[in-house]
Parts: C-alpha cells; sequence; structure tokens
C-alpha cells in the first residue's frame, strides 16, 4: 500500500480541486494527477468525474473517503496525542522508592512537579531496593530510587545524593552517644535492623562482616520509621540512614552514636534500564531530582 496516493486522494476529494490539493501537498498538479491515475489504475475504478468547478467523487470514490477520512483523522489525532505528550500536557511517570525514601525525600519533588505539571499521572509504589531492580527489568516502572550498592549490567544509574549510615539510641542507652566507641562496644546490647532483603540490612550486614561481627538482631522491621520509634522507647541500638532521621535525632530523646570504625557513606541514585528511552514525563521527573531542585519540607 502507498500511501502517498492515498494523500493524494484524501486531500483532492476533501478540497475537490487538484490545484489546492497540490498546494496543500507542495507538489505539482501534475504530480497528484498522476497519484490519482496510479490509484484508479490499481483498485481498477474510477475515482472522480471533473465538474465545471474542479472534481467530484464516483460512488465508488465516496465509498473509499469514508474510510479513508476515518484514518487521517485517526492519524491526525495520533500526531497531536504525541505532540501533548511531548509538550507535558498528558502523559503518566511509574517510580518506585522504598517507604523512607517517599517520605522524607519524594515527596516534595512530587509535590512541585505536579504544581508544573498537573495534568500527569504519577503513580507510586514503595518495594525495597531489590524489588524496584526487578520491578524495573520486567518494564513495570520507568525509573526507581535506591540506595546503593546496586550490580546490575541491565541498568544505568544517576547519582543523587550522599547518604549516612548510623545507630541511635533512647534516653536509657545515652551513654553510649558520648565519645567514639568501637563497633564492639555497641553489639553487647540489643540491635534493631532493617529486614534482610533490605539494600541497608545487606550493606550493615556487610559492615558487621568487615569488623568480624556476628551479630543476630533482636528486631527486625520493614522501615526505618520504626526503627526510630523503637529506639526512641529503648529497645536497644538502631541502624537508620542518618539523613532521614536528623529530625527525630533533633526533636526526640534519641541519640547518634560516634563510632571508631565509622560506616563508610553511600549514595541514592536514580536506576532505569539502559537502552530503554524514558518517556518526556519521566524525563522530566528525573531532572527535578537530579539537579536537586530547591524545596521545603
Amino acid at each position: 500500500m502507498n500511501l502517498e496516493l492515498y494523500r493524494s486522494f484524501y486531500y483532492v476529494a476533501k478540497f475537490g480541486n487538484i490545484s489546492k490539493a497540490s498546494e496543500h501537498l507542495f507538489v505539482t498538479q501534475p504530480a497528484v494527477s498522476r497519484s490519482i491515475k496510479q490509484l484508479e489504475d490499481d483498485l481498477g475504478c474510477q475515482l472522480f468525474f471533473r465538474t465545471s468547478k474542479g472534481v467530484q467523487l464516483t460512488q465508488e470514490g465516496t465509498v473509499l473517503f469514508e474510510h479513508i477520512e476515518k484514518a487521517f483523522n485517526l492519524i491526525s489525532t495520533g500526531e497531536k496525542r504525541i505532540s501533548e505528550f511531548k509538550g507535558l500536557e498528558v502523559g503518566e511517570v511509574r517510580i518506585a522508592a522504598s517507604d523512607t525514601l517517599c517520605k522524607y525525600y519524594l515527596v516534595p519533588y512530587l509535590k512541585l512537579f505536579k504544581t508544573y505539571y498537573p495534568a500527569i499521572k504519577v503513580i507510586v509504589t514503595c518495594p525495597n531496593t531489590p524489588e524496584i531492580v526487578r520491578l524495573l527489568k520486567d518494564g513495570e516502572i520507568d525509573f526507581g530510587l535506591v540506595n546503593m550498592p546496586v550490580e546490575d549490567d541491565n541498568l544505568q544509574f544517576k547519582h543523587i545524593m550522599d547518604i549516612q549510615d548510623c545507630f541511635i539510641v533512647g534516653q536509657k542507652l545515652k551513654h553510649l552517644s558520648g565519645s567514639k566507641k568501637h563497633i564492639s562496644e555497641i553489639v553487647d546490647y540489643p540491635m534493631l535492623l532493617l529486614e534482610k532483603t533490605s539494600n541497608t540490612r545487606i550493606y550493615i550486614d556487610k559492615y558487621f562482616e568487615k569488623h568480624k561481627i556476628n551479630k543476630v538482631p533482636d528486631f527486625e522491621f520493614p522501615n526505618i520509621d520504626l526503627l526510630i520509634h523503637f529506639a526512641k522507647y529503648d529497645f536497644g541500638v538502631a541502624a537508620v540512614i542518618e539523613n532521614f532521621a536528623e529530625d527525630a535525632l533533633k526533636k526526640s530523646n534519641l541519640y547518634k552514636v560516634n563510632l571508631i570504625e565509622e560506616i563508610p557513606k553511600r549514595s541514592m541514585s536514580i536506576a532505569y534500564l539502559k537502552n530503554v528511552p524514558l518517556t518526556a514525563a519521566a524525563k522530566e521527573l528525573m531532572k527535578y531530582l537530579e539537579y536537586n531542585v530547591p524545596y521545603e519540607f
């Protein structure tokens, strides 16, 4: 099927005039006439007959035009929708981040993004980092916010910010927050950690392993908010991300344990699939996160 032949047919039928059709198509009148003749030969019927004012559709031409008009209207609608997507007038972004990142980091950025792009639908899921990697590879999200390290050759990462893990305690264990302590001095106390499937837990376990500490946690929790809450009520020593516990440390009876063997900093990053193009809406939201657009909690 030669779409150009049908384009010539469509505009000749629409204008009822070969001259006007040629002007619209930016081609010569003879070229349009040849296209019509070629289409008539291909279909084996006459599509137009001449009148004093131009041309008019035959019965066969009228039947064809009814279908071609619908097709060109659909094409026009498709082009308009693409333009709207590019202009961020419509669209959808599917992202994933842990409960902690959603609450302490993502919210203000989403609020700002929706202020400028209210018609863009944002779908947020809150799994842990390993699950975010699976969702990415299955094509269920556009990008995810992950706590590093993550190693996967199918993914690409953009650094967002450094994060610092630390241990915190409540009022009864405040004595651990004074002078610097060896990690071996605090592991004898009840330990509160995230679930073993979380990237933060894996990172803390590797830190323990590096310092030859074999510690089974006394409590495991699904998110940092619960770790902070239970530490506040003196259940033990909680491993948290300091960036997201700062407010609690300032306002509650919580204290940071200063370690001689400091936990190395790591990063929070945007993760997305290599060689898979992102939608215009996903790219725009990613810019807000990547360049740390100023915000307030």
